[in-house]
């Protein structure tokens, strides 16, 4: 798989290729643009260029003579991408109540889970099937709903600041139209008296400006009164909700028995409003309704989690029929006629309550299993990492969330940004990330510069979790790319424990150069010791002062600071003042002189470096070394950055930046703390700026 990067940030130009099925390691320094590739590629396969122009290098958004737009090849066929980067962190982890958003479809509905939930829906079928696409059931389910939410119970009985009551309570003023206000009345009992009332109460506010109305603005001082008592008699709130509850007991009509539709309309046309006995009916109606609507949203829902662990199916089924004797007021013929295939429905269930008491029980099991398993994994990886945390899935069925605790403490934190350390929260992203990688089934999954930050122990534990285990539980045989400024994941699974990836890994190193990304295989033999890239050198066709330069740090590595290491140091630091240079060996004298090199110890250190190096002549080198000119003409000659900045060092210039200072020492000793590591002239890991920044020196002393 191939995928094309032009015109995005700094990159220019870029190629990369990946391997599917394998875990792809691509090896940059920083600046490289690594997240500007995961960036790209991401949008990239969504196809909308206007998300890709959020990557429009700065350089083309002033002058773009050329019109260049971002462009992404290749990335479109991929329909799926999740790209582990901060941004994902902050989105989807550390959750208040959970460590994980969606955690039981993250680590319990796996496809075996989705298979036994498939084969119990099947059995529930029938049922189901009544409420999906019914749509007088539905109306009717949710007019219930309508009415019931109208009214809340309190300690006292009904709830005053209820939307019913405060319709109700007041009595029927459309109906029963106030004395004085009879003029009104086609107002009041229009369509829209709420709209009538409302701008009625508005105008009345100009009421006292003049002794004209203020609706057709004639003579109206004597009925001022008048106007000012619509807006003190009817509240257009009130109105409203009185309208809509008796639109509301309109609308199930025959769903109530004879009785209680008789009832309702005598509350909803008192005149006076509420007593007593009209409050009790109606909170009577209301606990009927609620209970009545939570069985059919409960068999429109129906599952697995609705028996408990241990519960009899066949005994629970019948349970769930609605029987009208009772629900008094919902006893009603059309009612009974809505409520029969429903309860005949559930007769049929009951008849195969065997087969689904085991589809159940085989769906819990495999649950507790699941639970069981990912729990096992994800504590093993935290106490391998040297993390003093662990994590349980709890909550009951859908409800079941990841929570995490500290193994000193039993109870559950909260959320985890509050008690997780930078390192450990990263640790805990990148193990969760994974599993919803495998629950999400991804075409590729991009980890951003995932393990750098982490010790040597804490990166192993990390691509253990990842990539180390069964297939079905990490990340091993999905197409992957790490993108990485780190070179120990590929040692670790290209080299030092390939046996142990198998053909899985496949690593390239990335080097920008004037904003082209060039991609290198790494393969097992391009990983070595510093010792043998050193001897690498010595047998190459080099120029002889790039290849002392490598010989003296062989020396360094080997510990070697015998003869030979004092006098290659004294050769490449211009004899030190000396003929024969100092010994470094010895103390210093009175003036903190030290001595020159004796000439036994010098021909000793002569005749050891012959044998690395074919036609040694010290004095001859130590001419060139000297020579600025020389120094010049072979650093410009050298093609990789780790071998100029050995040269532009022996040149002596003096560079202001500190940072540029360090990083030339740093490479000129050693400072490698692997092992193993890429050949710096092959893989040219310095930084195209440090190398730049060089050049400017040395154009500048000439």
């Amino acid at each position: 798989m191939n995928i094309e990067i032009k015109n995005c940030n700094n990159i220019d130009a870029a190629k990369i290729t990946l391997e599917t099925n394998k875990l792809n390691i691509k090896f940059a320094p920083n600046g490289t643009g690594k997240s500007t590739i995961a960036r790209a590629v991401l949008l990239g396969a969504k196809g909308d260029q206007n998300l890709l122009n959020e990557l429009m290098p700065f350089k083309l958004r002033k002058e773009n003579p050329d019109s260049l737009q971002p462009e992404i090849t290749g990335a479109v066929a991929l329909k799926n991408i999740m790209c582990f980067n901060e941004e994902y962190v902050t989105q989807f982890l550390f959750k208040p109540n959970e460590l994980q958003s969606n955690s039981f479809d993250i680590f319990i509905r796996t496809d075996t889970y989705k298979q036994r939930e498939q084969e119990i829906e099947e059995l529930v079928r029938n049922i189901k099937q009544l409420f999906s696409g019914n749509q007088e059931l539905e109306a009717l389910i949710n007019t219930l709903k309508e009415m019931g939410n109208a009214f809340k119970l309190s300690k006292t009985g009904l709830s005053k600041s209820s939307s019913g009551m405060k319709g109700l309570s007041a009595g029927n003023k459309i109906k029963h139209v106030p004395a004085g206000l009879e003029s009104y009345t086609p107002f009041i009992q229009c369509q829209n008296s709420v709209g009538w009332i409302e701008w009625q109460t508005k105008g009345c506010d100009f009421a006292d400006l003049s002794d004209n109305c203020p609706f057709c603005t004639s003579h109206a001082a004597d009925k001022k009164e008048q106007i000012k008592k619509v807006g003190q008699e009817y509240d257009k709130i009130n109105i409203k909700n009185l309208i809509a509850i008796i639109g509301v007991i309109e609308k199930l009509g025959d769903y109530f028995s004879d009785e209680a539709k008789g009832k309702l309309t005598t509350i909803t046309t008192l005149k006076e409003g509420l007593g007593k006995e009209h409050e009790t009916f109606l909170a009577m109606l209301k606990t009927q309704i609620d209970n009545f609507t939570e069985k059919l949203e409960k068999l429109s829902t129906l599952s697995a989690f609705q028996f408990k662990d241990g519960e009899k199916v066949a005994e629970k089924l019948p349970a769930y029929k609605l029987d009208l004797q009772f629900f008094s007021e919902l006893k009603s013929n059309r009612m009974q006629d809505a409520i029969a295939p429903i309860n005949a429905s559930i007769d049929s269930v009951i008849e195969q309550a065997g087969q689904l008491q085991g589809k159940i029980n085989q769906q819990r099991s495999e649950m507790k299993k699941t639970i069981e398993r990912h729990q096992k994994d994800i504590n093993e990886f935290l106490s391998y990492a040297g993390y003093r945390y662990a994590v349980e899935i709890a909550g009951d069925a859908e409800q079941a969330q990841l929570k995490l605790r500290h193994i000193d403490h039993e109870e559950h934190l909260s959320g985890g940004n509050q008690h997780l350390s930078f390192g450990e929260r990263n640790a805990f992203a990148i193990v969760l990330f994974m599993y919803e990688c495998l629950s999400k089934k991804p075409d590729l999954i991009i980890l951003d510069d995932p393990i750098s930050s982490f010790d040597k122990n804490k990166k192993y534990a990390i691509l253990e979790m990842l990539f180390r285990r069964d297939t079905e539980a990490c990340l091993k045989n999905k197409t992957v790319l790490m993108l990485t400024h780190d070179v120990e994941p590929i040692i670790d699974t290209i080299k030092s424990l390939s046996h142990k990836f198998g053909n899985q890994t496949s690593a390239s190193f990335l080097r920008l150069s004037s904003g082209e990304i060039g991609e290198s295989g790494i393969v097992k033999d391009d990983i070595q010791t510093f010792s043998q890239i050193c001897k690498n050198a010595l047998a190459s066709d080099k120029d002889d002062i790039v290849k002392l330069i490598y010989l003296r740090r062989h020396f360094e590595i080997a510990d070697n600071k015998g003869d030979a290491y004092q006098v290659l140091s004294n050769l490449l630091h211009k004899g030190n003042g000396k003929e024969r240079g100092v010994d470094t060996r010895e103390p210093k004298d009175a003036e903190g002189n030290l001595p020159e090199m004796e000439q036994g110890k010098f021909d000793n250190g002569y005749t050891e470096i012959s044998s690395h190096l074919n036609g040694f002549l010290y004095s001859q080198l130590l001419d060139r070394v000297g020579d600025l000119n020389a120094l010049r003409e072979l650093y410009n000659a050298s093609v990789n950055g780790y071998e100029k900045l050995q040269i532009f060092r022996l040149l002596g210039l003096d560079v202001e930046n500190s940072v540029i200072q360090k990083f030339i020492n740093e490479t000129y000793h050693i400072e490698n703390e692997f092992i193993c590591q890429l050949d710096p002239a092959k893989f040219d890991t310095i930084p195209e700026y440090v190398v730049s920044e060089c050049d400017r020196i040395l154009q500048g002393n000439q």
